[in-house]
């Protein structure tokens, strides 16, 4: 038995030392027994950080199935790679049963594995009384952070499997063969057992992180109570709460998996559990961001400051930044793919920066106009013309460069769109210069243009890029140099919106309903939903029903939260992901030179998404050692 142990601690120690800087890259190698890992209080902290460990590893977006399945960009199908791109071609109809992609069950193919990560959390558990000078208050915070974690990683299996195997106690080293084989718990009971040991967490984790210096990044109260929000919205979405696609799914011994009949009650505990975190973040003094940074700002204008509080919002520093409930540790580390080529220099650097991750116009498109409402509702909006050439004016100085063609549709938009978005034409504010007249602005149109496709490698092939995962500080020049930021897990701005969602399916509009939406909207300078709709929609009555106003909510959280990682996971609980990926992605017919050729949408990607593809399928070899799993629907 003993040696059991000593050859799993060695796996798992050395999986933990895979980990975040501070505190969580200090698992000592070489540890041999879990007598010695929990011998004193500092062995013991090490072993907790290694449940921490799997979860910082989730920073890597293309190992992120919602930020690489979404539709919000598109990757290229290179000959040359810069890191592992099988996330995003999975839009491509590539994932299959025999080595999944993103296999978080069993942490092959570019996955991680979420069960290894929960039977670390379990042996942390079952040792955490060893350490004799560990003090009763710090026990009873780690205990709370480790069944955070063993939540955590049982709802990412679920987003993405579905109901699950409920590790609540890991196997004893004498177990019978057959015992190991576990059954999937039901929906229902997957969900309950993540919600009980949320609430069993929350109480004992901190308010706020004291020593920040040390302990910044660590779970906190506000961040539980934010999470379980979220958990409970999932639980409420179409996809799992009464989906008929899955009323006949049954496991092998005949049971229900999935619950058969719809539950309003899911929505009003989800929309009681969000007003709870807001209330909570808020007594802690999170608010939404509202300063423009000063950083490396010179002479600009007041609506430039605007855009870059908006810019602000992802891309400023984590302790710094008054909107973000909870990151991860690793910072972003593909800006390099998402900024054009600004100068003559920095094109030379295509083959090791190719800027190709690129925007597909159906994204683009989501951005409303300036009057808040979107561009094919906007009765004082010219949406027939919106390819048409046309030159930056006076009026539009702060977002395109005056006298450049561009299209009609780059005109008159939300700031969110051009905060977010870079275009052919578009200013480009940062990138070395501090002063506004002196900023940059893309040009995209034609193969040796400056921005352009240099070589295969460079080709951002809608001619869109992300504008909004680029710090303004960063530079590409002669050299790159990028400046760190942390992509939010959860911000003040989404879990308003969430509230709203949840509680307009609890109870309809409202007053409340609408008040946290246009929290969102008056930052980014749009009149209140009613307002804009009433004044400016083809459909001014939208916002008074509960069917209208959730369309305007999804659309919303698909621009408020572009480009973070978190609308595919939206897009699936809504069951409208397989509708945003019915149809061709396309962009710019980016090798015309000619703006009125240029502005033709051509078609990039075509992608491939069936009923099957809302939830992982479980590899084939899985199922086959484990006779009582049952595959996924449809695969």
């Amino acid at each position: 038995m003993k040696l059991y142990y000593q050859l799993m601690c060695l796996v798992l120690f050395c999986t933990a030392s895979i980990s975040c800087k501070k505190y969580l890259d200090i698992v000592p190698d070489n540890v041999g027994t879990l007598d010695y890992a929990f011998r004193n209080r500092n062995e013991a902290e090490n072993y907790l950080f290694g449940c921490y460990s799997t979860m910082q590893q989730l920073s890597e977006v293309t190992r992120n199935p919602s930020f690489t399945t979404s539709g919000e960009i598109v990757y290229p199908v290179l000959l040359a790679r810069f890191f592992t791109d099988a996330g995003f071609q999975l839009i491509r109809g590539t994932q299959t049963t025999g080595d999944p992609i993103l296999n978080y069950w069993s942490g092959s193919n570019h996955g991680l594995s979420m069960y290894k990560a929960i039977r670390r959390c379990n042996i942390m558990l079952e040792n955490i009384d060893q350490p004799i000078d560990l003090k009763e208050p710090e026990k009873k915070r780690w205990i709370a952070e480790v069944k955070f974690l063993k939540a955590f990683y049982h709802y990412y299996l679920i987003r993405m499997y579905g109901p699950v195997i409920l590790i609540k106690e890991n196997n004893p080293i004498d177990v019978n063969i057959e015992e190991t084989k576990r059954k999937r718990a039901t929906l229902d009971e997957s969900f309950e057992y993540v919600f009980s040991l949320m609430d069993e967490a929350i109480p004992d984790l901190p308010v706020v992180i004291e020593n920040k210096s040390r302990e910044f990044g660590r779970i906190t109260k506000f961040i539980a109570m934010s999470l379980k929000a979220e958990m409970l919205a999932t639980a409420a979405s179409p996809l799992f709460n009464g989906n008929p696609d899955y009323a006949n799914y049954k496991d092998k011994d005949g049971r229900n998996l999935f619950p058969s009949a719809y539950d309003p009650q899911k929505w009003r505990k989800a929309a009681d559990a969000c007003k709870a975190a807001i209330e909570e973040c808020e007594a802690q003094g999170i608010k939404l961001n509202d300063r423009a940074p000063t950083a490396g700002v010179g002479s600009v204008s007041d609506e430039m400051k605007r855009v870059l509080v908006l810019q602000a919002t992802i891309t400023q520093r984590w302790e710094e930044n008054p909107e973000l409930i909870w990151a991860l540790n690793y910072g972003f580390g593909y800006q390099g793919f998402t900024i054009p080529k600004l100068t003559t220099k920095a094109v030379s650097m295509a083959n090791t920066y190719p800027s190709n991750w690129a925007v597909p116009l159906s994204t683009a498109d989501l951005f409303y106009t300036d009057k808040g409402v979107p561009i094919n509702e906007d009765k004082t909006w010219d949406y027939a013309n919106r390819l048409t050439p046309q030159v930056g004016d006076e009026a539009h100085k702060h977002y395109i460069k005056q006298g450049y063609q561009t299209a009609k549709g780059h005109f008159n938009r939300e700031r969110r769109f051009y905060a977010d978005i870079a275009f052919d034409g578009g200013i480009w504010f940062g990138n070395g210069q501090q002063d506004e007249e002196k900023a940059y602005h893309v040009e995209s149109r034609g193969i040796f243009a400056v921005g352009g496709p240099k070589s295969l490698n460079s080709t951002n092939i809608t001619g869109y890029w992300p504008k909004k995962l680029a710090s303004y500080l960063s530079t590409m020049d002669e050299t790159f140099t990028a400046v760190d930021f942390k992509l939010p897990l959860i911000r003040l701005a989404g879990l308003y919106l969430l509230y709203a969602e949840t509680l307009n399916e609890a109870e309809g509009p409202g007053t409340e309903v609408y008040q946290y939406i246009n929290n969102v909207r008056e930052r980014a300078g749009l009149p209140g939903v009613r307002e804009s709709w009433s004044l400016y929609s083809k459909n001014p009555g939208k916002p008074d029903t509960k069917e209208g106003l959730r369309q305007i909510i999804h659309q919303e959280r698909r621009i408020e939260l572009c480009f973070e990682g978190q609308i595919g996971w939206d897009l699936r609980r809504w069951k409208e992901l397989q509708e945003v990926l019915s149809r061709p992605l396309q962009g710019w017919n980016i090798n015309e030179g000619e703006a009125v050729n240029y502005y033709r949408p051509q078609t990039v990607v075509i992608p491939v998404f069936g009923l099957k593809d809302y939830l992982w399928p479980i590899s084939t070899t899985d199922v086959i050692v484990n006779e009582n799993l049952t595959q996924n629907p449809y695969w």
